[in-house]
């Protein structure tokens, strides 16, 4: 059975994923007109807002609660000129594109196609980016850019990664954290010496790789905020890049310092409740740069998940951004069947025990913030427990550099 599966071809199972897809978007169509629960997203109806204000020669700002790239209202013209589920359509094709590039870079692993299928129909077949496509969130489109990018980064095509790589960023800043495991990676091999602090100054010191690489995406970046500055003013500066930065969101999630945040909803912030927020960050971007730069898919699926975790937001749908890297990392996971069955079933839990306190409090009007807080440590720590195993029952077709790997007797 599993050789007649494995004869259709990875455009055979795109395809039937796009239909898949397809048929949610038809069904979240009748669900919205027939229950009272809806399907589509709520932030689709801020796109197609933000897309009717640029389609009258307007700024997409002046859609409240719209902070996000004006590219993306650019994108979803359509939903005016053609049909309101033209978003819905396009933001699953990227959903598909995630999946088709995950099979590129498998293959460029050196995987077999059968191999590079597998692990690609984990993302195409999977129901959370089906769901969230679907139902009209834009986070596919990322996960697109943060996989060519990485494509080309994997090919050695430094200026097409860097353009690719400022747009990405522009796009969502999020993939900052992954500019100094890029910068790193971009170096040049050293010499043979076995000298910790010699490799290390190595990593740092610029070479012309480097230097095109950060010249052009930052040239990117700049030019785009310089462009759509001129256009909008400071209230696109503000909305796509300064709030999510200093943004304040009092709103239960997943993070573990949102009740903290919530009770100082009315205070300023002070200086050590910034560290507390900041220094877990840059320290767990810092060590998942250094250890595993020259292992792209590990770096980056290391550096999402342990920033999405400890980010003072956290929702479901920033889960898709280190899930999308997940499948490139699974091949080298030694772990037995059963570990792996566990961790994703404390996964799942993690996450029921959350809703369960949050569906009381939105749905049924108790107070269960402590419990949401305390469900939200709990994920917290089951999040770190999957990353130690990880990192644990990892083994690389490409090793890391062993003057950081730990040493065996």
């Amino acid at each position: 059975m599993l050789k007649t599966v494995y004869t259709l071809s990875i455009f055979g199972y795109c395809v039937i994923a796009l239909l898949l897809r397809l048929a949610l978007i038809g069904y979240g169509e009748w669900q919205d007109r027939t229950l009272m629960v809806k399907f589509t997203d709520v932030d689709y109806k801020v796109f197609s807002d933000a897309a009717h204000y640029v389609h009258q020669g307007k700024s997409p700002y002046n859609r409240s609660t719209y902070r996000y790239t004006p590219i993306l209202a650019y994108m979803l013209l359509p939903n005016i000129t053609v049909t309101p589920l033209f978003g819905k359509v396009m933001f699953s094709v990227f959903d598909i594109l995630t999946g088709y590039l995950i099979y590129l870079v498998l293959k460029h692993q050196k995987y077999s196609i059968q191999q590079a299928q597998m692990y690609s129909c984990l993302w195409l077949y999977n129901p959370l980016p089906m769901a969230v496509s679907s139902r009209g969130n834009a986070e596919s489109v990322m996960t697109a850019l943060v996989m060519i990018c990485m494509m080309s980064l994997c090919k050695k095509q430094v200026i097409l990664s860097a353009l690719l790589y400022g747009l990405t960023v522009h796009f969502k800043i999020y993939p900052v954290t992954y500019a100094l495991t890029i910068y790193f990676h971009l170096s040049h091999p050293s010499s043979k010496t076995d000298h910790y602090i010699k490799k290390v100054v190595n990593l740092f010191l610029p070479n012309k790789d480097k230097v095109y690489f950060v010249l052009v995406s930052v040239l990117t970046l700049v030019l785009l905020t310089v462009v759509f500055y001129h256009w909008y003013g400071w209230k696109f500066l503000y909305e796509s890049y300064i709030y999510h930065i200093v943004r304040k969101d009092i709103r239960h999630n997943f993070s573990p310092f949102f009740y903290m945040l919530y009770l100082t909803a009315e205070q300023d912030s002070v200086l050590w409740m910034k560290l507390l927020v900041f220094l877990p960050q840059l320290c767990l971007v810092l060590a998942f740069s250094m250890k595993y730069y020259t292992d792209l898919p590990m770096s980056w699926f290391l550096i999402t998940f342990a920033f999405v975790t400890t980010n003072k937001v956290c929702t479901s749908q920033y889960f898709l951004w280190y899930l999308s890297l997940l499948p490139l990392i699974i091949p080298s996971i030694q772990m037995s069947i059963r570990r792996a069955t566990v961790l994703t079933i404390t996964w799942f839990l993690g996450q029921a025990v959350w809703l369960q306190a949050a569906y009381l409090l939105e749905f049924k009007g108790q107070n269960t913030f402590i419990w949401i807080w305390m469900a939200g440590l709990l994920f917290f720590t089951i999040n770190f427990n999957i990353i130690y195993n990880i990192i644990e029952y990892y083994k690389p077709l490409m090793p890391v550099p062993s003057y950081l790997s730990k040493k065996r007797k």
